[in-house]
């Protein structure tokens, strides 16, 4: 009701209901006048006849949940070979023969409940929300009262010892940003005195870790450069790479995602946080007035926004996943643990790899689930890390569900917005008909960049080259591969 009153505000502020009128319209306490349903009408993109008594009852803007995840699970039968104790001797030999550390299996784990929970986690809020009482933005020296709070004492250093970067397993082309010392000891690298927002993130990790896990075997070193594998913790090592499965792997994996959650949600609290955005229609460049880097931004739109169908990529060249976030199940990319000898370069994420533009990109996109095209729209900035290298961020949603809920089908505007781009050879302006449904959905989702992707081509994408959809195939002809 806040975000509907806000939104009501901008449309018309003298018959925009307030968060209390509205409750009472709802509960039959109140009826809306004509003034107020007309604004009401325009943030749902409805006529205001839909809200009469006797229109037709559709779906809500919010579906029924659907299956999640690139993959599709497997029926676990016959049971018994499914037993904790079976599954605790064949995973590691498993994990053993492909080449996959422990700490790598323990982000997939993380992952896949991340995005059961579709970046939910309300406990982690609460704990956030306490520390930081809401306040957004949160300047340096508040971070740095809440340091001195919590007990702990500021070393800076120029170079990280010798056992810290063998412990995080960094190379050369890592910096190493940050890291605890017992029992108390924060220690920062003097280079985050020019990067103000890097240095309030790693402070809102270390800070989330004695929070949250009480400076008990804190062992978080924060590390800035392209990392080893898929990071969920986004900068955050506590051990080196190991190729066996250590319990410790997967207890300290969880909890660099927590720390991790929890400073995104003390830097971008979630009420004030999604009332910023939707104030300026989920644009990238909100982290500005909030302090914060954009990957911290473009996260918590993942967590904090109604609609709950985002993925989100944070990608190295030549095409290497760093974090990767999939609540809406889109499907995988190319290169995420291992490089793939038919990689597809029309997503958005790969194609701005290269790119010399340090604008964002939006994309409409389509891409064939379960045999099925499904419509995606993404933003994408291209943006240096710390060490200075280049990776591009990128932030989408699943326009199925959206469309479905207006009454459109979204099966059908697919198959037509896929034929159209296989015609004209992979990409192609949508026809007038699908950008009306479209911008209808992105004005109800309040999400600028949606807006934009209309006005672009559309593109053809594939989790892999050898299931292109193009015609013919853009790896066959040697285009596809980078």
């Amino acid at each position: 009701m806040e975000d509907l009153s806000a939104r009501c505000i901008r449309v018309d502020a003298d018959s925009a209901p307030s968060v209390s009128y509205l409750s009472m319209i709802e509960r039959g306490k109140r009826v809306p006048s004509a003034g107020m349903l007309a604004v009401i009408a325009a943030v749902f993109q409805k006529e205001i006849d839909w809200f009469l008594d006797d229109a037709p009852e559709q779906q809500a803007i919010t579906p029924v949940k659907g299956s999640r995840g690139g993959i599709s699970g497997m029926a676990l039968e016959p049971s018994f070979l499914f037993s904790n104790e079976i599954l605790q001797i064949a995973i590691p030999e498993m994990l053993s023969q492909t080449g996959i550390s422990g700490r790598q299996f323990a982000h997939l784990l993380i992952r896949a409940h991340q995005e059961h929970h579709q970046n939910h986690f309300p406990d982690l809020e609460r704990a956030a929300e306490e520390v930081g009482l809401k306040r957004m933005p949160l300047s340096l020296d508040d971070l740095l009262e809440i340091v001195a709070k919590l007990g702990l004492t500021v070393k800076w250093f120029t170079r990280a010892p010798k056992q810290i970067r063998l412990e995080a397993g960094a190379s050369d082309q890592h910096i190493i940003t940050s890291y605890f010392e017992m029992p108390n000891k924060l220690c920062l690298n003097k280079l985050l005195n020019n990067h103000t927002n890097r240095l309030k993130y790693d402070l809102a990790v270390h800070i989330g870790h004695c929070v949250l896990h009480n400076k008990d075997g804190l062992k978080s070193i924060m590390v800035a450069g392209r990392s080893h594998g898929t990071s969920l913790s986004e900068d955050s090592f506590s051990a080196p790479q190991s190729s066996t499965v250590d319990a410790q792997d997967i207890l300290h994996a969880w909890r660099d995602f927590e720390s991790s959650f929890f400073a995104g949600a003390l830097l971008c609290p979630k009420v004030p946080f999604r009332q910023l955005l939707d104030r300026h229609g989920y644009e990238i460049d909100v982290a500005k007035r909030v302090g914060v880097s954009a990957s911290v931004a473009m996260r918590r739109m993942t967590a904090v926004s109604p609609y709950s169908h985002w993925h989100y990529f944070d990608a190295y060249s030549p095409g290497k996943l760093k974090a990767v976030y999939r609540g809406n199940g889109i499907p995988l990319p190319w290169g995420n643990m291992r490089q793939v000898e038919d990689p597809c370069q029309h997503w958005a994420v790969f194609r701005m790899i290269n790119a010399t533009s340090t604008g964002s990109s939006a994309q409409i996109s389509i891409l064939d689930v379960a045999q099925e095209p499904k419509i995606y729209c993404c933003e994408s900035i291209r943006v240096n890390d710390l060490a200075g290298t280049p990776h591009v961020l990128c932030a989408g949603i699943d326009l199925n569900p959206a469309i479905e809920a207006q009454g459109g089908d979204a099966q059908a505007i697919a198959h037509e917005l896929k034929q159209v781009c296989v015609d004209n050879g992979g990409s192609a302006h949508l026809p007038n008909s699908i950008k009306t449904d479209i911008k209808r959905v992105a004005r109800i989702l309040n999400i600028n960049w949606i807006e934009r992707g209309i006005d672009n081509e559309a593109r053809l994408i594939c989790s892999r080259g050898s299931t292109c959809p193009r015609k013919p195939s853009c790896y066959a002809s040697g285009t596809c591969g980078g």
